[in-house]
């Protein structure tokens, strides 16, 4: 059933559309990420332009960030004043992304922009995620699980001013490196249609020194608040969040989170990683791989 789309101006099958959303829903439970990371790539695959993809994925990671998050507060696995000073510094990046983001969308050169962005912050990051956590699970089979103390650590993210207490996650440190997470996440979420979690889950574990049972809930709390306030920025500056593609993606995200959830709590944290991490590497080839490759069209004609 092939539905039209008003505002990106094409027709896609509902189901699959539908089907995008769940699928995404469910690695929001999982991992803790809003899955911008994977339904903004999947929406360029399927036919939606690059601009209306990233504004409307948006919504969806609310909806599935939200429905998922409902678990971890029941088990108390969410870190509430952490996940506001991420929040506050999120806001901030956002609303500098939104524009610059609306700047090179009428310049022509957004679509270039974002799968950029895709492929080299999705390099990065998925490398980094699974050497560390192969070595993770090495040295626990070697060694045996190791418990951190809290005097383990160190670095210049304890020896910042305006130190905070941060009860949830053990940790009494600045406030400073949280708010630059929340700013980098923030800018993310506006340019690429992401939450940030593919971000923000490597940047509270090895940065900040959260303890895992923690950071999932804690950056889905903050996804919720910085994506709805990215989708509402982008809907004021450049109206392209069609309405149809969200509706079908909530609905499909919704359903797929609850899902995700039960399977999380089945999976090692380590394992979660290395799934991740595996993710992130095969949409960042697949978007490489097209970059490179010659379109099938050259030339194209749109309405400016």
């Amino acid at each position: 059933m092939d539905l039209y789309l008003p505002i990106a101006e094409v027709a896609v099958n509902g189901l699959l559309l539908f089907s995008i959303g769940a699928v995404v829903g469910v690695l929001s439970g999982m991992f803790g990420v809003g899955g911008g990371f994977l339904i903004t790539p999947m929406l360029f695959f399927v036919g939606i332009p690059p601009a209306v993809a990233v504004a409307t994925s948006a919504s969806q990671i609310v909806a599935s960030s939200f429905s998922a998050i409902l678990a971890h507060i029941r088990r108390k696995t969410v870190d509430f004043p952490m996940g506001t000073v991420l929040t506050l510094g999120g806001l901030v990046g956002s609303t500098m992304g939104v524009y610059v983001f609306d700047l090179l969308r009428r310049l022509g050169q957004v679509d270039l922009l974002v799968n950029l962005f895709y492929v080299v912050f999705l390099g990065l990051v998925g490398a980094m995620m699974l050497i560390e956590s192969l070595n993770a699970l090495r040295r626990k089979r070697k060694h045996g699980a190791k418990p951190r103390t809290k005097r383990e650590r160190r670095d210049w993210v304890h020896a910042m001013p305006l130190r905070m207490r941060f009860r949830a996650s053990g940790l009494y440190i600045s406030v400073f490196p949280p708010l630059l997470v929340g700013v980098m996440t923030g800018v993310l979420s506006a340019i690429m249609g992401v939450g940030g979690g593919f971000i923000v889950l490597p940047a509270m574990i090895y940065i900040l020194g959260m303890p895992t049972k923690v950071v999932v809930g804690t950056s889905l709390f903050q996804i919720i608040f910085v994506s709805a306030y990215t989708t509402m920025m982008h809907a004021y500056t450049s109206q392209s969040v069609d309405i149809v593609l969200a509706v079908l993606l909530l609905v499909g995200g919704v359903i797929g989170a609850q899902i995700g959830t039960k399977i999380g709590l089945k999976l090692k944290a380590e394992q979660l990683r290395i799934l991740l991490s595996l993710l992130v590497l095969a949409v960042c080839l697949k978007l490489g791989i097209d970059l490179i490759l010659k379109p099938s069209e050259l030339y194209s004609i749109t309405s400016a």
